[in-house]
Parts: structure tokens; C-alpha cells; sequence
């Protein structure tokens, strides 16, 4: 008996089952690629090796798996969720999918942040880049959301889009500018803008942890209301959806996400473009199934990316920002021949 031959409820409880029960592998899939990152890399570490420092330590494989290993995986995790819920955000609110942190300005305001801390502040460390992340992020979104909403037309995916690029633009210029002035704040910008999860430690991950899990749950709340609003402004607010609300809430959560993600490990692309792309191919536009998704799929990209960074080019690695390039170009590139892209 065919699908349209069910009743409708019969259709929804099975589309339910196969929703949940994929959540369930996704996890699977997460703590299976965690584990190999505290496993694999220039040295191997015995899994057996590996849970008797998680458990109890005291073994010559802390300094590896405690040491360097634990805080990059969980790194790895909560950029990668931050980054795919971000964009899953982004292209809600704008209506355009295309939107990801790199498209509409936010990456680029975080690196001016970052540069400006740098050569006139002196900030030398991971720790003290977040604050002025977040600060460039959010003025970046500001402005761009300002620019594209403003005349009587007000936002569209299109008017967005130009002006994330006029503001990326603008806002490369002026990073450029500083970098070139001074050889000390180019190696560092150099260091930072590969985007890598390589030399973070406990104290980074303890430092962007509460600003991307707020993000999260800013996020998470908004589901209703995202929902409602992929219908269009007016079918929002007759469904009682409170739409500027809803924009301003999103707009934190994107600043939060991003700004501390970009921080903590550097400009990272595709992530946030590609991964919500595929979900909802799997779970509809539904945000109440893509959200959650996002926040398992966006990980496990994250931490498969960052280990085979790590095992392709060992004893040296690959940035986890050229492996997600790598990666998700050809993904999107299939998405769109071959699928085309969901709909919002």
C-alpha cells in the first residue's frame, strides 16, 4: 500500500519514527567520530588507552587526550553546531538561501574585531579575541540587516545579499589596511584567519562555550516563529507571530554563534551554508526537525573535517577550514544539480 493510500496520520507518525530514529543514528555517528579524534592523529592512542585517561587518568596518554585532544573534539563540536544553526538562522530570517556567516558580513566583521584587538590593543591571545569577535559580528549584522531592510521596500533575500557583500567588502579593505602595517599583526591574522582547530585549549572552549550555548537556545526558541515567518511576513503575523521580535532574538543568536565560533577557531566556510542544505533535504523546511539536525550534522562535519585534517597530512595537518572547502563545494555544487536547494 502506497503512502497516499495511508491516512494522514498513519503518514505523519511514520515520518515521525523515521525523524527520531535519525536523530539517534546522527548521535551515533557524533560520539563514534569523537572518539576517533581522541584516538587518531600524528600519534595514535589505543581506544582502551584513551578511556582509561577520560575515566581515571594517570596514564602517559593524558598530556595527548586530555591535554590536546578532549578540548579540540569539544571544540570542534560546539563550533560545528554553532556555525550549521547559525546559517539555518541566517537563511530563515533572510529568506535566502544563501545566507551563511561569510555571505552576509558576519565572518568578516569578527576578523576586523580580531585585527583591531590585535594591532592597537595589544590582545595577543585566543581568550582575549572573543569579546571583540562578538563586538565586530554584531556590529557587521547590524549593518547589514540595516542596509538591506532600509527604504520603503524593506529586506528581501536579494537587497540582503548586496549588502553583505558591500559590507564584507568594506570591511576586507580595512583588514587588509591594518595587516600590511605591521609585519607582528600579520603573522598573527595569518595564524588565525586559516581557520584551524589546531593549539586550542580547555580555556578557549571554556571561554566560547556559554556564548554558543545561549545562541543555541535563542535559537531553539525561535522555532515557532521561524516557522510561521517562512510563509511571508503577513501570514507571520496573522498566525500571531511577533516578527520583530523574532528578528531581533535572531539577530543575538547569530551574533553569539557566530562571533564566538569565528573566535575560537577562525573563519570557517561552507559550514553554515552547506550543512543546513542537506538536512532539510532529509527533514523538510520543518525548523522544529531541521534545528536539531543542524545540531548534530553541523558537529559531525566539524570533527570528521578536523580529523582527517589531521590524519591526511600527518605528522603534520591540514586546516579544518580547507578540508570543510574541500568538502562542501562539491556537496553544495551536487545539492543544487542534482536536488536542487530545499525550500525555506
Amino acid at each position: 500500500m502506497s503512502t497516499r493510500t495511508l491516512p494522514a496520520p498513519v503518514v505523519a507518525r511514520a515520518g515521525h519514527r523515521r525523524l527520531t530514529l535519525g536523530l539517534g543514528v546522527a548521535a551515533v555517528i557524533l560520539l563514534l567520530l569523537m572518539a576517533a579524534s581522541l584516538s587518531l592523529g600524528a600519534e595514535n592512542v589505543p581506544f582502551a588507552d584513551v578511556w582509561q585517561s577520560l575515566t581515571a587518568g594517570g596514564t602517559d596518554a593524558d598530556v595527548i587526550v586530555r591535554g590536546v585532544r578532549l578540548p579540540r573534539t569539544i571544540l570542534a563540536v560546539l563550533v560545528g553546531a554553532a556555525l550549521a544553526t547559525a546559517g539555518a538562522l541566517m537563511q530563515a530570517l533572510s529568506r535566502n538561501p544563501l545566507a551563511e556567516p561569510g555571505l552576509l558580513g558576519v565572518n568578516a566583521g569578527a576578523a576586523l574585531g580580531v585585527v583591531i584587538a590585535m594591532a592597537h590593543l595589544g590582545v595577543a591571545s585566543l581568550t582575549g579575541y572573543v569579546w571583540f569577535a562578538l563586538i565586530g559580528a554584531g556590529i557587521a549584522t547590524v549593518a547589514v540587516y540595516t542596509l538591506g531592510s532600509a527604504g520603503t521596500a524593506g529586506a528581501s533575500p536579494a537587497r540582503l545579499a548586496l549588502a553583505g557583500a558591500a559590507i564584507t567588502a568594506a570591511l576586507t579593505g580595512v583588514i587588509s589596511a591594518i595587516v600590511l602595517l605591521s609585519s607582528t599583526v600579520f603573522n598573527g591574522f595569518r595564524a588565525w584567519s586559516v581557520g584551524t582547530l589546531s593549539g586550542r585549549t580547555a580555556p578557549v572552549v571554556i571561554q566560547v562555550a556559554p556564548f554558543i550555548v545561549v545562541g543555541i537556545v535563542l535559537t531553539l526558541f525561535l522555532v515557532s516563529s521561524l516557522n510561521a515567518l517562512a510563509l511571508g511576513e503577513d501570514a507571520a503575523k496573522g498566525l500571531g507571530a511577533n516578527v520583530g521580535r523574532t528578528r531581533l532574538l535572531g539577530v543575538v543568536a547569530t551574533t553569539l554563534l557566530c562571533g564566538a565560533a569565528t573566535a575560537a577557531a577562525g573563519p570557517i566556510s561552507f559550514v553554515g551554508l552547506v550543512v543546513p542544505h542537506m538536512v532539510r533535504t532529509f527533514t523538510g523546511p520543518d525548523h522544529r526537525w531541521l534545528l536539531p539536525y543542524c545540531l548534530l550534522a553541523g558537529p559531525i562535519l566539524m570533527v570528521a573535517a578536523d580529523l582527517a585534517g589531521r590524519l591526511i597530512a600527518r605528522p603534520g595537518e591540514l586546516p579544518t577550514a580547507l578540508v570543510t572547502a574541500i568538502v562542501g563545494a562539491p556537496v553544495f555544487v551536487y545539492l543544487i544539480r542534482r536536488r536542487r536547494m530545499a525550500g525555506l
